[in-house]
């Protein structure tokens, strides 16, 4: 294996047959301690915390494969910490995919004038830049397809994903009485003909959940699919 990427919570390695390897670390992100799955920068190491993200990877990757939702999954490693993916390539230098069924987080602050906490959104979807430098802006169908980062009929597919996944994820935590707010997830194409796929992961760092009113941390959230 050849270590080709390390980010701040998963190390990327080649392996020879063309795939990848997912390392996922204990490292998880915050600032000054404190745990938040929105932040930029590692804040702190809590064991367990990969293996726990992995395990509900693993969950959903393959409920999307039983469906025939394309993802880069191919499989994973509990006790290792790994998953095993397909190359993929990313658009421009990375986007954010947001699916929103409530108004909460950046979309309750930037667009507070104009609703409120818990409002009720129909599968919103938002895409955004990462760029930690300018704290991932959101950014258009227009413009990304006038910055050639993907067209039109790309952003089509994109979002019609975003939306079936986003419904996947949402009524299995339905099942267990947690509602979503919102999920967070990342493409990429795949092979000759550019696939668009799911891509990176899907873990409680990636959503807002709630269950009775109650905010879920995401590794309280992902103890309940144990």
């Amino acid at each position: 294996m050849k270590l080709t990427y390390t980010g701040k919570t998963k190390d990327v390695y080649a392996l020879e047959d063309g795939n990848y390897l997912l390392k996922f670390k204990d490292d998880v992100t915050g600032e000054n301690g404190v745990f938040d799955p929105g932040a930029n920068t590692v804040g702190l190491t809590i064991e367990g915390a990969g293996r726990a993200g992995l395990r509900l990877t693993k969950f959903f990757f393959e409920i999307l494969k039983e469906k025939g939702i394309p993802t880069h999954y191919v499989d994973a490693n509990i006790e290792e910490a790994t998953m095993t993916v397909k190359p993929a390539e990313l658009f421009g230098k990375g986007l954010e995919v947001i699916c929103r069924y409530r108004a909460d987080g950046s979309f309750l602050r930037r667009y507070g004038l104009y609703t409120e906490a818990g409002q009720a959104l129909d599968a919103f979807v938002e895409v955004t830049l990462k760029d930690d430098g300018r704290q991932d802006p959101p950014i258009s169908e227009d413009a990304l397809d006038m910055l050639g980062i993907l067209s039109k009929d790309e952003y089509k597919v994109l979002k019609g994903l975003t939306q079936q996944i986003g419904n996947v994820v949402k009524e299995e935590l339905a099942k267990k009485g947690i509602e979503l707010h919102d999920i967070k997830f990342e493409f990429g194409r795949v092979g000759e003909n550019k696939q668009i796929v799911l891509i990176d992961e899907i873990s409680g760092g990636n959503m807002r959940a709630y269950k009775d009113g109650e905010y879920i941390e995401p590794l309280d959230l992902e103890k309940m699919f144990q």
